[in-house]
């Protein structure tokens, strides 16, 4: 009995809570996966899952293991990835889930210097808006705003992700510029439907801050078809500067009450301890790391023009 395969297996499957995801993404059969599991049963002595034909979920006995088991697994891959990779130089395959916000305009030329730097590394790339686990969606990290699914995920802060409301200077001529948050109720509104606080605002002005609910005309979980509708001088909406700020340099955007600043969010990168692919992803994480600072350029060079309080707010 390979007792290390049968305890990567063990793990895999109480992340994912199904036999046939762990086979998946293991690439072995499904009948490989039970007969792994029941092996590491029998070992122990004592069911490490209980199952129906709907649920697989931890017996008291699998729950008390599966941390050390986490832990095990992920300082063996790391070993065995530094071992193999000093040899070789780093290779294989690193499947990442990225935000379309993120990747559109700013994620090209971080891949091509990853690549130059480690060639043999291929990378597979998902590109959605969708909040998706990593272990479940089959990917080694998820760059990402939300938080992590569990606490058996690890979550390392890249940089931080901040919103402004913006318009078209002919939209503002056009419908008036609003002097206060409340008076965003008055205009056409283009809102993203996926941050975490969902349809509630806070604005911090002068030590204080005003939480409202607001409805919008146009509810998108798209940020760049947001900008768009912006463009068309349709209404006012709230973007991430990562994706506003270059109009908002060149002034096809304004931004609307800069004084009254909204919290912000860290984009994350969310993977899992026990990662095959430990080493390589580590290089990842730290070439995207590297390229930002605490400040991102785009929020740099609107702070240099007074668009952008120097200061940060974080979501709570």
């Amino acid at each position: 009995m390979d007792r290390l395969e049968n305890i990567e297996t063990f793990v895999r499957v109480a992340q994912t809570q199904s036999f046939a995801e762990a086979a998946r993404q293991l690439r072995i059969s499904k009948s490989v996966v039970t007969s792994r599991v029941k092996q590491l049963e029998d070992h122990v002595g004592a069911p490490l899952f209980h199952r129906s034909t709907r649920v697989v979920r931890l017996s008291d006995v699998g729950q008390a293991f599966l941390r050390d088991c986490v832990e095990l697994v992920g300082r063996a891959n790391d070993i065995l990835d530094q071992m193999r990779d000093a040899k070789d130089g780093p290779t294989g395959t690193l499947r990442v889930h990225a935000l379309t916000g993120f990747v559109l305009g700013h994620f090209a030329t971080l891949l091509r210097t990853f690549q130059s730097s480690f060639p043999d590394i291929h990378l597979e790339l998902i590109v959605s808006d969708a909040v998706v686990d990593p272990v479940k969606a089959g990917v080694d990290c998820a760059l990402q705003i939300f938080p992590a699914a569990s606490t058996e995920l690890v979550s390392r802060p890249l940089f931080p992700v901040r919103r402004v409301f913006c318009a078209t200077p002919d939209y503002l001529r056009a419908h008036g510029r609003p002097a206060s948050p409340r008076e965003l109720h008055k205009h056409t509104l283009g809102l993203y439907s996926g941050y975490p606080t969902r349809d509630r605002w806070t604005f911090h002005h002068g030590g204080e801050q005003v939480t409202m609910y607001m409805s919008a005309a146009l509810l998108t979980n798209s940020v760049h078809l947001l900008r768009e509708y912006a463009m068309e001088h349709a209404g006012i909406v709230c973007l991430p500067t990562l994706v506003a700020g270059e109009a908002i340099l060149r002034g096809e955007l304004e931004v609307v009450l800069p004084a009254h600043q909204l919290s912000s969010f860290s984009l994350s990168a969310v993977y899992a301890g026990t990662s095959r692919n430990a080493f390589k992803l580590r290089l990842f994480i730290e070439h995207l790391t590297h390229a930002f600072s605490k400040v991102p350029p785009w929020d740099a060079a609107m702070i240099e023009r007074g668009l952008l309080p120097p200061s940060l707010i974080w979501d709570a």
